[in-house]
């Protein structure tokens, strides 16, 4: 990876600025008071010197190399990435896995992504998946202004809506129970040690928000503590409905879990359906039924859950 390109974002600079300011101010104070203790001055009419505030949120940095680019947290940790001549392509291989839940719903009314990262998903379903209302639920207002500037999010439209809110707010509003048919869930701060969020009152939430059958794709740590409690919640929420596919990159493992009737269909309708995401999207769908199949055991005849 290439070092990071430092660029400030925008609530570093509102700090900076914030932090000169009351420099300049306490620099003044200081030295009106340091004549007044030269003639004599009492010490209790010292000026209280605060420290400023940290930001809310880490720093937003980019990197780039080999022709894509990447969206951090002020770390090396990778948040986010676009390939430049392709901006609608989804490029990293968990992110395409997000979109698994394609195998077995038809675009549904409602999308939603919780943390908007680099955009992927969201350009992506807003794009391709035209029948559906796209929206993605991102707190850190700096991180949407990189998705609009430097990964070529487009503006909210008809069709685009982009939250500025909490995820844990959104999935508790009641507005929204009952009412997305595809939750993709993408929650990590600057540290990358798991989801951000991840009780079972989360998860029992998330469930909530989902339409009659629905289906909600997670991206998790595999190789960190964080997954089994995360995959524990999880089964509980959604009744054992759940399973997480094979680790990709340095740790990611997306899992998905199902709400509504239950479902058994053949692989090879499966298969089927893969070939047509394939075709219609360029997404690599049959790699995602050989991770089913490899989180089951090998070789199924039917995907029962």
């Amino acid at each position: 990876m290439t070092d990071l390109i430092k660029r400030a974002s925008a609530e570093a600079r509102a700090f900076q600025k914030s932090r000169r300011n009351g420099e300049s101010a306490s620099k003044q104070k200081i030295s009106r008071k340091s004549k007044r203790l030269a003639n004599g001055a009492d010490l209790d009419d010292a000026p209280l010197i605060e420290a400023p505030r940290k930001p809310r949120f880490a720093p937003v940095t980019f990197s780039e190399e080999g022709g894509v680019r990447y969206l951090h947290f002020g770390t090396e940790w990778v948040q986010g990435a676009m390939r430049i001549k392709k901006p609608d392509h989804i490029e990293l291989e968990y992110a395409q896995q997000m979109m698994a839940w394609l195998l077995f719903l038809e675009t549904p009314k409602r999308i939603v992504q919780l943390g908007l990262g680099a955009a992927a998903l969201t350009k992506f379903a807003h794009r391709f998946l035209k029948r559906a209302q796209v929206e993605a639920v991102e707190l850190n207002p700096a991180v949407v202004v990189a998705a609009r500037t430097m990964f070529e999010l487009p503006h909210d439209d008809a069709r685009l809506t982009v939250h500025e809110t909490d995820a844990w707010d959104f999935v508790n509003d009641r507005a929204n129970h009952g009412t997305i048919g595809a939750l993709q869930i993408d929650l990590y701060d600057a540290t990358a040690r798991g989801p951000v969020h991840d009780s079972l009152a989360f998860y029992r939430a998330v469930r909530a928000c989902l339409a009659d059958a629905g289906v909600v794709t997670i991206n998790l740590f595999g190789d960190h503590p964080s997954f089994v409690r995360n995959m524990k919640h999880l089964n509980t929420a959604f009744d054992n409905r759940v399973i997480a596919l094979p680790e990709v990159h340095e740790g990611n493992r997306v899992a998905l879990a199902f709400s509504g009737p239950a479902l058994d269909v053949p692989f090879l309708t499966l298969q089927q359906r893969a070939k047509l995401i394939e075709a219609k999207l360029g997404l690599p769908a049959r790699q995602w039924l050989k991770g089913l199949e490899a989180s089951l055991g090998g070789k199924q005849a039917r995907f029962a859950i």
